[in-house]
């Protein structure tokens, strides 16, 4: 779309995109214009094409030299040697591919469950529309909190300010007035009646028209910034990358010098120049070991079991938007949670209203169902009294949540639209028949001042008749101390500081008992509606109270049991009072009965050295801002803590920024608080997050698994050839035979090590140090001794049959003792792997099918290479043992497993420091 809609009128505007504000668009006229101008996103990189991928794996220097060292061999005569090694190399390439294809799948998986949603007007309904199906024309309804989801023109806006600073750099959100008429080729932080892709609603509400997307945005006029942007790493595959560097180094110097040993060893310089085959075959040999023993596969395999890990995640609803955080919710020690909707259910209910006379009044009923009664000392209430009426008109006008009727086989359900608090509020209004949809036709709102969390109130004018009154509700404490007068019945009374007193009390009685109470008010605007908040929301009349019970979840109570026995501290952070938050955190075993609570008010006088103490000496934090919060995450950080953040709203956004993991509400949150965060909750629980961390412990403890697996089969074929070359013998294997163990042992096992399932007590440890890398003193020693066992038991077997008197004649029989050695004895210590506490007669066998599928295919592979003898001999250069041998062969190539097992019973290798 070329045309500057900014210098449009609305009605310009709309008649251009044929749109209409109150219905929007068909979805028929949606599905072709989406046709027309194709999705909603901004360019990226052009996948690159599966032959140039294919063509990638071969870029590394010695993938090169090995291929071309086999070339020089066909040439000198050995064809089969070199196809032979040509095909594994081609076959380790395409495995490689498959990996690489298996994470991108992954990962590209996650991206699509993190794709935004906008709430858009189509066919006279509001629904809720992915962002990158929007299409121009369409009709877009915006909150705070609410990411800009393409170039709008404003059709309306209450109070509307738009964050522009990704596009503009203006670090103040920006007045947005949508009647407003701004000059052609005005710049975009002076097009006022406009908002635009990437920036955010940071205050007040409204309606904008699409007026372009994607590349037709002025964010899509800089794509080109954006486009090339590298997919981030994780500190884990960062120091995995900088150890496969080091251990490349090293692998190269061991090689090097194993190929001028053998070199030495193989004869004089002249009897080699006379045999160049043999240059070539003790060249190929150490290269290939090279090939072998540096873990080129290891990044790719980090990869798929972060991204596997994300995916189990996902499906227990805690979405992972950026792949550090799945390593480091294994290192939490802390998660500060909100209580609202996470340790509670958000399913408000309305149980007892105190009138401003003195009047308490239950009220019954279930869920959303406006079915319900109002009782006073177990007897009926008359609902039709005048000042519990204005309750009633404040919960259903100074509300924006509706409350929907839908038919269902067991009768009729209520739902809500928006807010649990302000549902619970609406459907107590129409219990006491005040009707949402009925009032706004009767009372029309004529402005509002929408809610904060500074002022921690709301409020909305309204026409009654022939009168204009400001409807308030909010934090009783801070709405009593705006309120002049009370309602006595149907008289307005002056309210002095102990009847003010009084009101306070009550609301402490009823936050004592769980429920989360607010404050009713109302003013009459004989004088005109003043255009400033503080003007609007004073002398104002003080009606009562509401107490809403939000129960608290189930599962929560064992969660935050769990966390105890995983050293992990849960604490509450809450807006809501001391009492209430003491009452629930209490219910859940967060704290007792008398345990301490700390108030915002109380934190704000604390120095950061009086916080410090403080937060390890209390689990519950009330009547808390976001500001707090962020003042929380810093306090835990300073002293090496691993913090967990919830968080919803638009101000939450710097706290979970600043959180090691920053959590964001899937359901309640808003879009600025989801994209400031590491992981979504699309449940909105706490029991998720606690189920989260325990993946993350499980996906490090796999990566672990493969790591080790993979590192000690290098380090045997290294020590392998370098003892060997000590003890004066020739190469127990040739460069094909290398390769093939390689092919075989390395990539199928070590995937399925990293799907394993987690391992029992997993969640009675405490978390582990986020400084101590997989590469930990522990590993070390364990590569150590296990790589030995490898290579010990491999050269045994290569030795029982090798006679150096008869070396033509046994040479082979040699070689496929070391061969079959190595490759079932790596195979059977992937099944010792799979634990570093449990041996593996404690753990169920098929508890992982993958990984008994992959020691299955691997065999099925070896058995092909031993079984058919033109490959066994003439490929491979390999003779048949006889059944004796075999068992040789065997009872050798379980040396590494048992040594593996031994070292978990005698705990010769030490568990990580944590």
């Amino acid at each position: 779309m070329s045309r500057d809609f900014y210098a449009l009128s609305r009605e310009e505007a709309l008649q251009e995109l044929d749109s209409d504000m109150h219905q929007g668009l068909s979805a028929e006229e949606a599905a072709k214009r989406l046709v027309e101008f194709g999705r909603n996103e901004l360019a990226g990189k052009p996948p690159v094409p599966l032959w140039k991928r294919f063509l990638n794996q071969f870029k590394d220097f010695l993938i090169i030299i090995l291929l071309i060292s086999a070339v020089i061999s066909g040439v000198l005569g050995e064809t089969v040697n070199a196809v032979a090694i040509m095909t594994i190399v081609i076959l380790n390439a395409i495995l490689s591919l498959v990996q690489e294809g298996r994470a991108e799948q992954a990962l590209a998986a996650l991206k699509k469950m993190t794709i935004p949603v906008s709430t858009v007007i189509r066919e006279g309904k509001t629904v809720r529309v992915p962002s990158p199906e929007l299409v121009p024309g369409d009709i877009i309804v915006l909150a705070a909190g609410d990411l800009i989801p393409a170039d709008l023109r404003l059709l309306d806006s209450v109070n509307l300010k738009i964050d522009e600073s990704p596009l503009t750099g203006e670090s103040v959100p920006v007045d947005k007035h949508a009647e407003k008429s701004v000059a052609q080729n005005a710049t975009v932080g002076d097009r006022i009646n406009s908002a635009h892709l990437g920036t955010t609603v940071s205050y007040g509400r409204g309606h904008g028209l699409v007026t372009g997307t994607g590349m037709n945005t002025e964010l899509g006029k800089i794509a080109a910034l954006v486009a090339n942007v590298d997919e981030e790493s994780t500190p884990l595959q960062d120091k995995l990358a900088q150890f496969g560097k080091w251990l490349g180094i090293a692998c190269l110097g061991i090689c090097a010098l194993v190929f001028i040993l053998e070199f030495v060893q193989a004869g004089s310089f002249a009897d080699l120049i006379a045999e160049p085959q043999t240059i070539v075959d003790l060249f190929m040999t150490a290269v290939a070991l090279a090939v072998a023993a540096i873990p080129e596969g290891l990044p790719a395999v980090v990869t798929i079991v972060l991204a596997l890990g994300m995916q189990r995640m996902a499906s227990r609803n805690a979405i992972i938007r950026r792949l550090p955080a799945v390593e480091t919710l294994g290192c939490a020690t802390h998660i500060c949670s909100d209580k609202t909707g996470t340790l509670t259910e958000n399913k408000m209910n309305v149980r007892q209203i105190f009138l401003a006379n003195g009047t308490d009044v239950e009220v019954t009923g279930k869920g959303y169902s406006p079915a319900g009664d109002f009782l006073v000392g177990g007897n009926p209430f008359n609902a039709a009294r005048e000042d519990v009426q204005w309750i009633f008109r404040i919960c259903a006008g100074c509300n924006d949540a509706g409350l929907v009727k839908k038919d269902s086989p067991q009768g009729e359900v209520y739902t809500i639209v928006g807010d649990p608090t302000e549902g619970a509020l609406v459907t107590v209004a129409a219990k006491g028949e005040v009707h949402k949809e009925a009032f706004d036709k009767e009372y029309p709102r004529l402005s509002e001042v929408p809610f904060d969390s500074t002022r921690k109130r709301m409020t909305t004018v309204h026409k009654f008749d022939d009168h204009v009154f400001a409807l308030s509700k909010g934090a009783p404490d801070l709405l009593v101390a705006l309120c002049t007068k009370y309602l006595d019945h149907n008289e307005e009374r002056y309210m002095d500081d102990r009847k003010r007193s009084e009101f306070v009390d009550k609301v402490s009685e009823l936050a004592a008992k769980g429920l989360r109470v607010l404050g009713f008010a109302y003013r009459s605007l004989s004088q005109g509606i003043p255009e400033e908040a503080s003007d609007l929301e004073r002398d104002l009349v003080f009606v009562g109270l509401v107490g809403m019970l939000d129960p608290v979840r189930p599962e929560v109570k064992d969660a935050v049991q769990t966390c105890r026995h995983a050293g992990i501290t849960p604490i509450m952070v809450t807006g809501d009072y001391a009492l209430t938050a003491r009452a629930i955190g209490a219910e859940l075993g967060m704290t007792s009965e008398n345990g301490r609570v700390i108030s915002g008010a109380e934190l704000e006088a604390m120095s950061d050295a009086e916080l410090d103490m403080a937060v390890n000496e209390t689990s519950v934090f009330a009547r808390v801002s976001p500001e707090h919060k962020l003042r929380i995450v810093d306090s835990l950080r300073r002293q090496d803590r691993i913090v967990a953040m919830t968080g919803d709203g638009v101000n939450d956004a710097p706290a979970l920024r600043k959180a090691d993991i920053g959590v964001a509400m899937g359901i309640t949150g808003t879009d600025v608080a989801k994209e400031a965060s590491d992981m979504v909750l699309t449940d909105d629980n706490f029991a998720t997050i606690v189920a989260a961390v325990g993946e993350g412990r499980a996906v490090f403890e796999n990566i672990r698994k493969s790591v080790i697996y993979l590192l000690s089969c290098n380090v045997g074929e290294l020590l392998l050839f370098f003892i060997a070359i000590l003890m004066g013998l020739p190469p127990p294997l040739v460069a094909i035979q290398i390769l093939m163990v390689n092919l075989v042992t390395d990539g199928l096992p070590a995937l399925a090590l990293g799907v394993d399932p987690p391992e029992k007590g997993l969640m009675d440890m405490p978390p582990r140090d986020a400084h101590s890398g997989i590469i930990s003193r522990s590993v070390l020693i364990r590569l150590s001794v296990v790589g030995l066992l490898v290579a010990i038991s491999t050269l045994a077997s290569f030795t029982t049959f090798y006679d150096r008197a008869n070396h033509d004649g046994t040479i082979m029989l040699a070689e496929t003792g070391a061969f079959m050695t190595m490759c079932l004895g790596e195979l059977w210590r992937s099944l010792s792997n799979r634990s570093e506490r449990l041996t593996s007669f404690q753990m169920p066998l098929f508890s992982n099918k993958r990984l008994i599928q992959a020691i299955g295919a691997s065999l099925v592979i070896v058995a092909l290479v031993m079984i058919i003898p033109v490959v066994r001999e003439n490929v491979f250069e390999m003779a048949m043992p006889n059944l004796t041998q075999w068992g040789i062969i065997l009872g050798f190539s379980l040396i590494p497993f048992a040594g593996a097992e031994l070292l978990k019973i005698l705990k010769i290798a030490p568990p990580d420091e944590r």
